[in-house]
């Protein structure tokens, strides 16, 4: 049965020959697995997190012998775990490497603030969308943890970004089965291109206004840099 889910999942993905491996491992490990490797991914391990969950989702279709529901409790849960873990990394060893190494890329005292600042104000919309990219879901809560966003806003856009995006994943997984294949390429490029847009336009934005982010963030945290572990905005 395996061997057949494994074919089956390796047609509807000819552009990812890696999912065409990850069936015999879903067999034999379930549920597990994807809330290890998503747990591992969003700590910052380079490991196929979405990937995991879209053939676990498509092995629970195929065969019934994995439910949608533990696919999708495990996501969430490794999701969340895992990006906390990172979160915790960032927020214990993070902001020191900022402060020590930030020079040798181009981090001002005042951009370090910046950072702050922005993760305290629109922190949550970064997490939560951040969920959908996998590149940023790999660093994202280790940056917001060095930035020290509040652990409350912090958790809120954590668990609520990984329901969504499992959900999206895991249930789409399920229930369209072979329409993956013809959905999920041009759905593919539509996302990198939007994101791509939208880093440029942050880039070019923060470039602009740096001077005007500089003095806010400066009159959120005046005074030399130092951990800022209890401020909230106002």
């Amino acid at each position: 049965m395996a061997v057949e889910v494994r074919d089956s999942i390796h047609e509807h993905f000819e552009y990812a020959p890696l999912i065409h491996h990850l069936a015999p491992l879903i067999s034999v490990y379930g549920s597990w697995l994807v809330a290890a490797i998503i747990a591992l991914e969003c700590i910052g391990v380079p490991l196929p997190g979405e990937a995991t969950l879209i053939a676990a989702a498509l092995y629970a279709g195929s065969t019934h012998e994995l439910s949608i529901w533990s696919v999708f409790v495990a996501g969430v849960l490794g999701g969340t775990i895992g990006n906390f873990i990172a979160f915790w990394v960032g927020r214990e060893f993070g902001y020191r490497l900022l402060l020590r190494y930030g020079r040798y890329l181009h981090l001002s005292e005042s951009r370090i603030k910046i950072g702050q600042y922005l993760f305290m104000r629109h922190g949550s919309k970064v997490i939560f969308f951040a969920r959908f990219v996998p590149l940023l879901r790999s660093v994202v809560g280790f940056l917001a943890g060095a930035n020290y966003m509040p652990w409350r806003d912090f958790w809120i856009a954590n668990i609520a970004g990984a329901i969504v995006w499992v959900a999206i994943d895991a249930f789409g997984a399920y229930y369209l089965g072979a329409e993956i294949k013809r959905l999920a390429a041009p759905v593919g490029v539509a996302i990198g291109i939007v994101v791509l847009v939208i880093i440029v336009l942050i880039a070019v934005v923060l470039a602009r206004h740096e001077k005007r982010l500089a003095i806010e963030a400066e009159r959120a945290f005046p005074g030399p840099l130092r951990p800022v572990r209890t401020r909230r905005r106002k």
